[in-house]
């Protein structure tokens, strides 16, 4: 008999908290147990296993962020656009970075047709209208401004610019002003 009280929902939320104070890559089935103090077993009605966990959170974390997006993009254009969504992924990244490295697994078909992956690459589109960029250059640059949001996201919860001036700040300021540049002058085929 399940616990009562356990969901799956509250169990994904309470991993999604997991993930955040001490990384995706630590949520376990047992972790979660543990912050439950109830047996590992208790939770399998509602889990099948870390993994299902993990794909939970992920789709959870995707979910928000997509949210989020599609808040900050309403009414704007172009490099307003642009530096809008590209905020919500850096913000979202550093208030929660367990549930944004859940944004990183890679889903299983079926989850990823059921996840909010492809509102991300609806807003990543949008953005790209301010642009008039043709096929199969719009969807070049979908990988470019994602490569370009993820990279420099991972590589300041890494650590990576905290001990040398300029603050990343600026240094993001001024990326999103180059990205603004190429994608207005984009190369001719």
């Amino acid at each position: 008999m399940a616990r009562a009280g356990l969901t799956t929902g509250r169990l994904v939320r309470a991993g999604a908290e997991l993930a955040d104070e001490v990384g995706f890559d630590q949520v376990t089935v047992s972790a979660l147990a543990r912050r439950f103090d109830v047996k590992v077993a208790s939770l399998y009605s509602h889990v099948k296993s870390s993994h299902d966990l993990r794909t939970g959170i992920a789709l959870l974390a995707l979910e928000e962020l997509a949210d989020r997006g599609a808040t900050a993009l309403a009414g704007r254009a172009g490099k307003d656009a642009l530096a809008a969504l590209a905020n919500v992924y850096r913000d979202y990244a550093q208030e929660h970075p367990g549930r944004y490295a859940a944004t990183r697994l890679r889903l299983d078909p079926a989850a990823a047709a059921a996840s909010a992956g492809g509102r991300h690459a609806q807003m990543m589109r949008a953005i790209l209208l301010g642009y008039d960029l043709t096929e199969p250059d719009g969807t070049h640059a979908v990988r470019l401004l994602g490569s370009v949001f993820h990279g420099y996201v991972s590589l300041e919860l890494a650590g990576g610019f905290s001990h040398s001036a300029p603050d990343s700040q600026e240094s993001w300021t001024k990326i999103l002003d180059a990205l603004d540049t190429l994608l207005r002058t984009w190369p001719a085929p």
